[in-house]
């Protein structure tokens, strides 16, 4: 089971070796949510499960597909439209601040509308950055504008209170066949009775679509979502109340080894304090830790390191830096997994 959109650093590919570190687990937490990667990919029955996320679109998502995966599916049908991209982008990036202050002061607020606008535009935008704030182009009364450079050493656009954020105006994805939502499944429910299986009602893109919602709604239907810092989901209450506790760790990599603009909060940089509270909770025998992080951001003794590669994904085409990172993904088991030694260091 996978997400309905593309997501930068997700963890699929390693998520068996993750589980098989872990097992089966009483509780489990990812502080650093994203496409649930590796939650999705669990295969034992969800018992108590916690995900949290800094950036709010991305909690929204989680939050409205559990409560109305129609509604997401509603509205993240639509064919790869340039005008509707840019315009979606420049408002989810206006509304953005209020929104994620909702999220957190109203524990039943969601928007199914920019839940699907935001998985949408996932899936057409090239590569990462959706709503990270960069770009010369704004949203400004109801118009798509590109605001003038500041003069001097540095380009950078002036700030305009909270609506100064801007987006960067470039061609949607018009690859083969698109990605996440953009690539719609077949029909996965019955194939129809009588004469419905030779006469086909009219087309619609968002059947597939909506099978696909309702089955990850249901998957995570019990799952706690937070919205905030990672710290919040990592306290007692949290990680000692519930007996034996996998937690997956997958910060956003340092700013020395990424290139800007890869996150929507890319200010951030929490590398040393993850590492610090893997260092101060790695020897608790109640927790199963898994980090994923670059060779040689963290130094974690007594954790076994599993080195391996990402594949797929437009940051592994060409010869810019995230195909050479591609070689250095590394994963850090603190010393309470259990080991199946295959990959050790």
């Amino acid at each position: 089971m996978i997400a309905p959109f593309p997501y930068f650093g997700g963890k699929s590919v390693i998520a068996h070796e993750v589980w098989t570190r872990f097992g089966d687990v009483a509780n489990y937490v990812e502080p650093f949510a994203g496409s649930l990667a590796v939650l999705l990919n669990r295969p034992h029955p969800a018992k108590i499960e916690t995900i949290n996320d800094l950036d709010g679109l991305v909690t929204n998502f989680w939050r409205a597909l559990q409560h109305d995966p129609e509604g997401v599916a509603r509205h993240a049908t639509n064919p790869v439209n340039e005008c509707d991209l840019h315009a979606r982008h420049a408002y989810l990036l206006k509304v953005k601040p209020e929104f994620e202050a909702r999220l957190c002061g109203d524990p039943e607020f969601y928007d199914s509308k920019l839940a699907g606008w935001w998985a949408w535009g996932t899936s057409c935008w090239i590569g990462s950055g959706l709503c990270s704030g960069e770009g010369a182009w704004q949203s400004v009364d109801g118009m798509l504008v590109k605001l003038a450079p500041r003069t001097g050493n540095k380009k950078k656009l002036p700030h305009l209170g909270t609506a100064g954020t801007g987006v960067t105006k470039q061609l949607p994805h018009l690859g083969d066949a698109g990605k996440g939502v953009t690539k719609q499944l077949p029909h996965l429910g019955d194939a129809g009775k009588g004469d419905e299986e030779t006469a086909p009602g009219p087309f619609d893109p968002s059947v597939g679509l909506l099978d696909w919602m309702y089955a990850l709604a249901n998957r995570i239907r019990t799952v706690r979502v937070c919205c905030g810092d990672w710290t919040r989901v990592l306290g007692p209450s949290v990680t000692s109340k519930f007996g034996l506790t996998g937690i997956f760790l997958d910060p956003p990599y340092g700013h020395d080894m990424r290139a800007a603009g890869l996150y929507a909060n890319d200010s951030v940089d929490v590398t040393a304090a993850v590492g610090e509270w893997c260092k101060s909770n790695g020897n608790n025998n109640l927790l199963r830790i898994a980090l994923a992080g670059y060779e040689g951001e963290y130094d974690l003794p007594g954790w076994k390191v599993m080195p391996w590669k990402a594949r797929g994904g437009m940051g592994n085409q060409g010869a810019g830096r995230g195909r050479d990172n591609a070689s250095l993904e590394r994963i850090w088991f603190s010393p309470y997994c259990l080991g199946s030694g295959l990959f050790d260091e």
